[in-house]
């Protein structure tokens, strides 16, 4: 078998939507833009959604509409992907790197708390994997020391806290459509947020920042062609009407790969379920415990690809890449750097077949149990 770590869902439904748009003159800046914001922001339960090129993006523009800028701290988990703090750094402030949570993997508010200085001016929330973080604490911490919240959501549409979905408790919150995203646009992102004036300047900053009742060529601040264009809007608004069914065909893909896995010693699996939340299951995580080596997950991670198994080791901590070297000692993560050594993501789409889970979890256990034996 050759199975691929993620795959796009993509029926007729969104073939015939993308091809109308190609029929029209307006492939920019349209009707489909404008369907797709609103129809987000209705799901999400927002006032205002903006459409933008990439989650990336969204979360650049965040940081520069809150006005967060050179010497300013921002305090965001490493285990993440990449763009978290990456978009810190386009404003030239400081990515203050803290510690996670053992059982969520997301960031931990003792931790906040503990980073936090008199130029710290925000917070990123990053809803890892799609479960949650922990809102109520982080909102209770930043309102205290007066700093904004950004969710970073790019994992996790569809999830719930508390009765809420992700993405309706912060300042701003960032979403993304990459292709191994619950739905996708192909490419694309979109802020949300209750904030008229914080959706207002983002829209403008996303179209080289020009506001809307400017004349064509007249820019009030520096922007940045951050578009999304018609097609993407399209494709991303015909699978949010299908969220509910590809939702669902994930949870169902996480909970085959949870009754295969649930008794292989040597494993600890992600939550189903937790007291306060939805899982939106984004991709499936396994972590190997500590009789494992990182030695040990780098040559199963091999094995996996070399019997046609897509797999990853996700995340590397941010703070450990190359291009981070001058931020490595910000702060102790201990816990971010341990489970960083022991997990693997294993293939995870909405059309994987159960024969195709059945043989991802045998090559698995093979390879435990040859491990062991060596």
């Amino acid at each position: 078998m050759k199975i691929p770590l993620s795959s796009p869902d993509i029926t007729d439904v969104e073939i015939e939507a993308v091809t109308a748009v190609m029929r029209t003159p307006r492939l920019s800046l349209g009707p489909q833009l404008e369907a797709f914001e609103a129809a987000f922001a209705s799901y999400i339960g927002v006032e205002h959604a903006v459409g933008l090129s990439s989650g990336t993006a969204g979360l650049h523009l965040c940081i520069r509409a809150l006005d967060i800028g050179a010497g300013d701290e921002v305090i965001v988990p490493s285990f993440t992907f990449i763009a978290a703090a990456n978009a810190i750094r386009y404003e030239h402030a400081h990515p203050v790197f803290v510690d996670i949570e053992a059982d969520t993997l997301n960031i931990s508010p003792d931790r906040v708390e503990a980073a936090i200085t008199n130029r710290t001016r925000a917070i990123m929330a990053i809803h890892t994997f799609g479960i949650p973080a922990q809102m109520m604490k982080v909102l209770e911490i930043a309102r205290r020391n007066h700093l904004a919240v950004i969710e970073d959501a790019c994992e996790a549409l569809g999830a719930e806290y508390g009765g809420r979905r992700v993405g309706s408790f912060g300042d701003a919150a960032v979403f993304g459509f990459y292709p191994n995203k619950q739905i996708t646009a192909g490419e694309g992102g979109m802020v949300l947020t209750h904030n008229a004036k914080l959706a207002e300047r983002i829209r403008a900053l996303r179209n080289q920042g020009r506001y809307h009742d400017e004349e064509w060529l007249q820019h009030a601040e520096l922007g940045y062609n951050y578009r999304l264009s018609e097609i993407n809007c399209a494709l991303g608004l015909a699978q949010l009407k299908r969220i509910d069914e590809i939702l669902r065909l994930r949870t169902q893909v996480a909970r085959m790969y949870h009754e295969h896995l649930s008794q292989v010693s040597g494993l600890v699996l992600p939550a189903m379920t937790t007291s306060d939340s939805l899982v939106s299951w984004f991709v499936y995580v396994i972590q190997l415990d500590e009789t494992f080596t990182v030695a040990d997950r780098d040559q199963i991670v091999e094995r996996l690809k070399a019997a046609g198994i897509g797999c990853a080791r996700y995340f590397a901590p941010v703070h450990l890449q190359p291009s981070y070297r001058g931020w490595r000692s910000s702060s102790a993560l201990p816990v971010t750097e341990a489970v960083s050594e022991r997990t693997i993501a294993l293939p995870f789409f909405n059309r994987i077949t159960e024969d195709e889970v059945t043989y991802v979890c045998a090559t698995l256990r093979s390879t435990l149990s040859e491990l062991h034996r060596d």
